[in-house]
């Protein structure tokens, strides 16, 4: 049953991975009353181990995000709630946050870090290989490669950035997949970076992340990349009347350089809040976040 006198913040962040916590640190640092809400479903959660972050370089994911909420409950102003954030609206003198299990919240002031859903190619096999052998980001995951055979899934005209990318990472085959069809000057852009064009259907993935194709051969890869289409976590930032841009893999929440979102009050970062991102950038886009809403409440 909602609560009759809602727990009040200065600031509620909805979602504890790591942009929100990166901005929770410096509004608990800033020593205002602080709750984090978090339903605990990270997007890297598939992969093993997280790299590019530095201090974190090669770490589980899960031990960075758990070594983070350590560090932040460690500040006695900061409260953690388990579960999801079902509704939020504004309010007289600030917003509120109804949760799945009916507990009512207010805050003066929300920082999204809500994060994002990747819709992964309809592939046999894909998605049991997600961020184990199968991957969206070179800098996250290209090195382990050791320079070996990569492939590229088209899924759109944009997968043509990742293949010509990807051959400072290894030896690169593009599969079209009838997704996309380069021109002769994209053609010779590839040629000129010694990517090979696979024009075949895939069929399914087998092995470490072998692609089969239509006619039954198999091309034998170390690592496979795609991209992915990016749908919102949390339907919280169009409840709140936030704007939404538009990129070639999704919409994401619209900020200035200060990460304040066109509401006034609601500020957003990491995933949520980015055309791409990374941990390195989310924990950067959440301090950015989170000092600029301190920034709000002193100035206004």
């Amino acid at each position: 049953m909602p609560t009759e006198n809602p727990a009040r913040y200065d600031a509620i962040v909805i979602g504890g991975s790591y942009a929100g916590l990166s901005a929770a640190l410096q509004l608990a640092r800033a020593r205002r009353r602080l709750l984090v809400i978090d339903a605990g479903i990270r997007r890297n959660r598939f992969a093993k181990s997280s790299h590019g972050f530095l201090g974190q370089d090669g770490r589980p994911p899960e031990a960075i995000a758990t070594e983070g909420r350590a560090q932040l409950l460690a500040y006695p102003n900061v409260q953690w709630r388990d579960g999801s954030a079902a509704t939020a609206r504004r309010e007289s003198g600030g917003f509120s946050v109804s949760m799945e299990d009916g507990a009512r919240l207010e805050a003066s002031y929300l920082v999204l870090a809500t994060g994002v859903k990747d819709g992964l190619p309809p592939v046999e096999g894909l998605a049991e290989r997600w961020g184990r052998s199968v991957f969206h980001c070179p800098y996250c995951h290209g090195y382990e490669l050791n320079e070996g055979r990569i492939g590229v899934l088209a899924v759109a005209p944009h997968s043509l950035h990742h293949a010509l990318m990807l051959p400072h990472w290894g030896q690169v085959t593009f599969f079209t997949n009838g997704a996309f069809e380069p021109d002769a000057e994209q053609r010779a852009e590839l040629q000129a970076r010694s990517v090979t064009i696979e024009a075949r259907r895939v069929s399914r993935l087998v092995d470490t992340a072998t692609v089969e194709l239509e006619d039954g051969a198999r091309v034998v890869l170390d690592g496979l990349f795609t991209a992915t289409h990016m749908t919102m976590a949390s339907p919280l930032a169009e409840q709140l009347g936030c704007e939404l841009d538009e990129s070639p893999m999704g919409h994401y929440i619209r900020t200035d350089a200060l990460k304040q979102t066109t509401v006034p009050g609601v500020f957003a970062c990491g995933d949520a809040a980015r055309m791409a991102g990374n941990v390195a950038l989310a924990v950067g886009d959440g301090a950015q976040a989170g000092a600029s809403a301190h920034r709000a409440m002193l100035f206004g």
